[in-house]
């Protein structure tokens, strides 16, 4: 997996690069400031977003939209925002290749990363790394930098703040700081050592008690030569983070000992979209402790995914098809009324209304059937489904004939 993502990552980070150049020439032709230069290259569309503030100096950073952002008007995204400035490159060749085959593992996102050496974004970490209990950083990202990416993009309020080395340890102290800024934490080969932050002092009573919604962190690291110097610290916050950690905090914490030190934050974003979103790919099996208290389980289950840890709809209908599943073959009555319980919480699950329709071509019930399949042929825009469920139609519709 890693071999074909390093693989995908560099085609595209060429690519990208291109469309970065881009960019920079429009920019020597003294294009108006105001004007965001925008590039597209296989089918993700490069721009910059300027962000004002009242302590900095305005700041430019790198967006990268999914291609299905000019395409889906209506559709909300997923905002991550990468602090290390050659991470952009990076992040959208992956989420890319991750994302494109049906959102699975990741699901689409908008990548953000912030500007190379700019003066008072650097200032502002150096406070925080350096002063114990200054928070300007934070500030800036909850007054300016956050408000700024929600005004002008489609999100979804789901984000995720990404970090590797120095960067990694400010993720550490923004999720200890001040929690609710984003939903996720990916921190990969933290610096922590030296009071860096004040992140070890800090954690342990600010861990225990950290409140609101579900926070996810996934932290990591590696064995190699660079990180020596790191270990003695990665061991003490892995210590405090399982003593002190409550349960508004998921996390991961996963040592890719072997692996060189570059390699580190592609490990860590690939293992950490895939640990994130586990939930919402996760179909419950039928005999699971969850399924077997019935459809209103399930719909609690997937309530509480939708409104404390993702913050948006996460639907339950592969599930509920599988515990109708279930009851086909021996129950099909029982099973229709679970697929039906799939279609009153999402109206739009063309999957739920074939299941339908298979049910009552099973019960004998030929007219619903053809009610049903109808139904999922006319919602759905698939191609492949269109043809599937225009031949099944067909047949249902022949064997109201006999």
């Amino acid at each position: 997996m890693i071999r074909i993502l390093a693989m995908a990552c560099l085609l595209l980070s060429v690519n990208l690069g291109l469309a970065s150049g881009y960019v920079n020439a429009k920019e020597t032709d003294k294009l108006d400031a105001k004007t965001d230069a925008k590039a597209n290259v296989m089918g993700l569309t490069l721009e910059s977003l300027t962000v004002t503030s009242d302590s900095i100096a305005p700041a430019e950073f790198k967006v990268t939209l999914p291609a299905s952002y000019g395409k889906k008007p209506n559709k909300q995204y997923v905002v991550l925002v990468g602090l290390h400035p050659r991470s952009q490159a990076l992040l959208a060749g992956m989420h890319d290749w991750m994302s494109h085959n049906g959102e699975w593992p990741w699901l689409e996102t908008i990548i953000v990363t912030a500007p190379d050496g700019h003066q008072g974004l650097g200032e502002l970490k150096t406070l925080a790394i350096e002063q114990r209990g200054n928070q300007k950083l934070l500030d800036y990202f909850e007054q300016d930098l956050l408000p700024a990416i929600d005004k002008k993009y489609r999100t979804n309020g789901f984000r995720i703040l990404n970090g590797f080395v120095g960067d990694a340890g400010l993720g550490l102290y923004t999720l200890i700081n001040r929690p609710s800024l984003f939903n996720a934490y990916f921190v990969a080969s933290p610096v922590l050592s030296k009071d860096f932050a004040y992140v070890i002092k800090d954690a342990p009573k600010k861990l225990a008690a950290m409140q609101g919604k579900q926070r996810f962190l996934f932290m990591s690291t590696s064995d190699s030569g660079y990180e020596q110097r790191q270990l003695e610290s990665f061991s003490q916050m892995e210590a405090i983070i399982k003593a002190n950690a409550n349960e508004t905090l998921d996390y991961r914490i996963k040592r890719f000992d072997g692996s060189y030190y570059m390699t580190q934050p592609l490990l860590a974003a690939a293992y950490g979209i895939e640990a994130l979103f586990d939930d919402y790919h996760q179909v419950l099996a039928a005999d699971s402790e969850i399924s077997k208290q019935g459809p209103e389980a399930i719909l609690a289950h997937y309530q509480f995914l939708s409104e404390q840890k993702y913050g948006f709809k996460v639907p339950a209908t592969s599930s509920l098809l599988k515990l109708g599943d279930s009851y086909l073959e021996t129950e099909p009555s029982k099973a229709v009324e679970v697929y039906k319980v799939a279609i009153s919480d999402d109206p739009k699950a063309y999957i739920a209304y074939d299941a339908v329709a298979n049910a009552y071509a099973k019960l004998g019930e030929i007219e619903l059937a053809i009610k049903y399949q109808a139904l999922a042929l006319d919602i759905t825009d698939h191609p492949f489904y269109q043809n599937k469920y225009t031949n099944k139609l067909a047949k249902y519709k022949e064997q109201s004939k006999l």
